[in-house]
């Protein structure tokens, strides 16, 4: 998600809280229905903040022994044999592409770009196609199986 939504889902949270807070202290009582949408508000602004954060951290490194990737949360590193399987997404702003082996996986997304009004988003990895060629290329992996624009490719 872009820094404008974050910043508009956290100041949309604090503004209604702030408002049932000062609504609450009259006379008047405030239902359960509005402070059930301001958490809602609220926790929707801690997973864009989350999301981004995520985002900004990530980091995919490619090497003659493997693939390593570090997200902010966590640390996956596999050699290319231990990689059982990818599975190809489509999303809107580009592929989704997860790579897993017998005890984990990660995930990343391709480059994509969307028009909202004048401003373009972009999200996921520049080379996010290479990445995926060179990942197939490497654990000689085939297409196992297609079906509405998902790609599930496996070890021949």
């Amino acid at each position: 998600m872009s820094r404008k939504a974050e910043w508009l889902a956290w100041l949309s949270s604090i503004g209604l809280f702030m408002g049932l807070i000062v609504a609450s202290t009259g006379s008047d009582t405030v239902g359960i229905l509005f402070w059930g949408f301001a958490y809602f508000l609220l926790f929707t602004a801690g997973s864009i903040s989350l999301g981004n954060w995520m985002d900004n951290r990530s980091v995919l490194r490619l090497d003659a022994d493997g693939v390593a990737y570090q997200n902010g949360l966590r640390t996956v590193n596999f050699k290319w044999h231990e990689i059982q399987n990818v599975a190809v997404v489509p999303t809107k702003l580009g592929k989704r592409v997860q790579v897993q082996s017998a005890h984990s996986h990660f995930t990343f997304k391709t480059m994509g770009e969307l028009k909202m009004g004048n401003q373009w988003l972009r999200a996921g990895f520049a080379d996010g196609e290479e990445i995926l060629a060179r990942i197939l290329e490497q654990t000689k992996m085939i297409v196992k199986a297609e079906q509405n624009g998902m790609v599930y490719y496996a070890r021949a």
